[in-house]
């Protein structure tokens, strides 16, 4: 029998623990550990989730790891073509957790309509071509088809359609500069609006549409197996850096890689520095919540100093008091993670599937609202973590038991 863990039963269980003086400090200290767990759950599910979703939109533009002609000088446009016929290419079976790779062409061009004018970089893609995040970003119309003949479908940004006063359904045509003599009469191509999307990423919205890639090779005087890069994806993000150097490694010494973390260092160093702000606040919140864990614990033991004198008495070590203290403290930390995790896992729920709360400046933050992402494994190490700190934050004041005598103690009032 753990006699120890009886008497903190016993004390919690108490009518006398209910009304005591200690009681309004206690449920301070559950409250601040409640709201405590509350704020760190919503730091790190906001901040991960829009993290998350910043990388995702930039690897739907590019990929996760491009892999290009080195004559192309790292241009957003393609300048020397790469041929399809490649040992990596349709399946990139010699280094392992790639998901997908695809083969596409941009070419700088300008649209024309009869009241204004918008420059585009036009994004030849075919039908290997990975939709699935596109689906997300789509706000009227359809995905393009170009797994069949080649077609004028394209897909154009709310933005571009808004600026250029085109809607669904419309066609518009774009004129491609000669690479060899801009001075001659460009290439023209008519395309008819079949979609149009909106990411919240302004930078890539007001700049990209997406034609059939034979039109880019057409253009360019490229022949059906030349495109301009392949875009790799990755199943597991963190290993970007890694797979970027193994795929360097797999590709012929003509051809060059670049992850989107070097290519967009601006925007992925800026996204770093969430982690530390969710660490200030993880670290800040166990601080409040383990001064008020203290306060409760002291008072506690000031409430108790007659039972201490008597269990000392009857010969219990001090260690062994300090423990039915502990246990006490264990339980009330687990009552204020509880509702803690209740109403903080609740309303993140409800902002996932409602998306209540938006960015008053989206364009700040690529998104329009505030995305969450929080999976079971965090939320476990977020709670056993914050129950080990403030034990540990716990067991020195707990040393007052010590310096308590059995003969002031029964004599204390």
């Amino acid at each position: 029998m753990n006699l120890e863990l009886f008497i903190a039963k016993r004390l919690i269980k108490g009518a006398a623990h209910k009304s005591s003086i200690s009681a309004p400090i206690i449920k301070i200290a559950i409250a601040a550990i409640a709201l405590g767990i509350i704020m760190m759950l919503i730091a790190i599910a906001t901040g991960v989730g829009l993290k998350y979703k910043i990388r995702e939109k930039v690897a739907a533009f590019n990929g996760h790891i491009q892999i290009y002609n080195y004559d192309n000088n790292r241009s957003d446009v393609s300048v020397m073509p790469v041929s399809l016929e490649q040992d990596f290419y349709p399946t990139f079976t010699s280094v392992s957790g790639i998901r997908h790779i695809q083969a596409v062409a941009t070419k700088g061009g300008l649209i024309r309509t009869p009241d204004t004018f918008e420059g585009v970089i036009a994004k030849g893609v075919g039908k290997d071509y990975d939709w699935s995040t596109f689906k997300e970003y789509l706000v009227a119309g359809r995905l393009p088809d170009f797994t069949g003949e080649l077609n004028d479908e394209v897909l154009i940004s709310r933005i571009l359609a808004n600026r250029l006063k085109l809607k669904l359904g419309d066609t518009f045509q774009t004129f491609f500069p000669k690479d060899d003599d801009p001075s001659k009469t460009p290439n023209q191509r008519k395309f008819k609006i079949v979609g149009i999307y909106d990411s919240g990423f302004e930078e890539f919205d007001s700049t990209y549409i997406f034609v059939d890639i034979r039109h880019i090779q057409r253009i360019n005087k490229w022949t059906s197996d030349e495109v301009g890069n392949f875009e790799v994806f990755l199943d597991n993000f963190d290993d970007i850096d890694q797979k970027t150097k193994e795929i360097y490694g797999k590709t012929v010494s003509e051809l060059n890689t670049q992850s989107i973390k070097d290519k967009y260092y601006k925007i992925f160093e800026w996204i770093g520095l969430f982690d530390f702000n969710i660490a200030l606040i993880i670290g800040i919140m166990i601080i409040v919540g383990g001064i008020n864990m203290i306060t409760a614990l002291l008072v506690l033991i000031l409430e108790r100093t007659q039972m201490i004198g008597m269990l000392k008495a009857m010969g219990a070590a001090n260690w062994s008091i300090r423990k039915v203290f502990l246990y006490n403290a264990v339980y009330l930390i687990s009552i204020g993670l509880f509702w803690g995790n209740a109403i903080g896992l609740g309303f993140l729920w409800v902002q996932y599937k409602f998306r209540i709360f938006k960015f008053p400046n989206p364009q700040e933050y690529y998104i329009d609202y505030i995305p969450v992402h929080l999976d079971l494994p965090t939320i476990l190490i977020l709670n056993v973590g914050v129950l080990l700190l403030c034990l540990l934050m716990l067991l020195l004041p707990s040393y007052i038991v010590t310096k308590i005598t059995p003969v002031n103690a029964i004599k204390f009032e």
